[in-house]
């Protein structure tokens, strides 16, 4: 897949400077080979590439000319490979208990956030749902519930969203949907972490066709692996999921995060395109 990603922002008036991170740029796995990738800053400015904290590849650069429209553009190419079998063999809850007090990583996707603190009732459903499950089936059931409770509908919730909020409306987008599966599997104690990348809307993509696409989420929790699956669209994680970063939620991997001296107003422009080339 080729994948044109543009945003940035129109300013009401000229800004002094800003100083920005995006993640934009796919990352490599055994699943996901990276042919190329390139991040185009307008205006131009210094900037530099590192690996953060989570293994997203993070782009931090800074304008220090008057400007009144930032625009940012990744173009990537990507090869997408079936992924390795899952263990058939998953750890049960006391393996599962003991093996996450030896890993930070783990320590990390259990711990719940501010945008993914379950509500009561929700918590209790996902407790509930472990005492007759494996942690694997657990998890997957949590899924499927919040699939079945929630509608999917724009304009409801935001950027600044958290699962409660959702789960009380029961309306929300992917970004809802990954907060509250996270939060409900970190309720039952299964360690999870938030996923952002792109989705080809079409189940068989057609070569050569540019299509619009948007931003995704999904989930993946750890049951002596981690198992990927996209409660949006209640499917596992398939050749049409491109992964851009992982983190414990949405405030770990938002594709442009920055701060501006100047103007009081600013409009965020996004466009996704994505295009299967072979």
């Amino acid at each position: 897949y080729r994948v044109v990603h543009t945003t940035g922002f129109d300013y009401d008036a000229e800004v002094v400077a800003s100083y920005n991170e995006a993640r934009m740029l796919p990352i490599k796995s055994d699943s996901q080979l990276v042919f190329s990738s390139k991040l185009e800053i307008q205006p131009s400015g210094s900037a530099h590439e590192y690996i953060d904290f989570f293994g997203t590849r993070t782009v931090a650069f800074e304008v220090l000319e008057p400007h009144s429209v930032l625009e940012i553009t990744a173009n990537s190419v990507v090869e997408l490979r079936p992924a390795s079998e899952t263990s058939a063999d998953h750890l049960e809850w006391a393996q599962l208990a003991e093996a996450v007090t030896t890993q930070l990583e783990l320590i990390d996707a259990l711990t719940q956030t501010e945008r993914t603190n379950p509500p009561a009732a929700l918590a209790k459903a996902a407790r509930d749902l472990a005492k007759v499950n494996t942690p694997n089936q657990t998890a997957l059931e949590i899924c499927k519930l919040i699939f079945g409770a929630m509608e999917y509908r724009h304009g409801h919730t935001g950027v600044h969203s958290i699962a409660a909020d959702a789960w009380l409306r029961k309306i929300g987008v992917c970004q809802d949907y990954a907060h509250l599966a996270i939060g409900a599997m970190r309720a039952a104690n299964i360690p999870a972490r938030y996923v952002s990348g792109y989705l080809h809307p079409q189940l068989e993509p057609k070569l050569g066709e540019t299509v619009v696409g948007e931003s995704h989420a999904w989930v993946e929790w750890w049951v002596g692996e981690w198992v990927a699956f996209d409660p949006t669209n209640d499917v596992s994680v398939t050749n049409r999921h491109i992964v851009v970063g992982r983190g414990r939620d949405y405030d770990d991997v938002p594709p442009l995060r920055g701060v501006y001296a100047g103007s009081n107003e600013s409009k965020l422009n996004v466009k996704v395109e994505i295009t299967r080339e072979v």
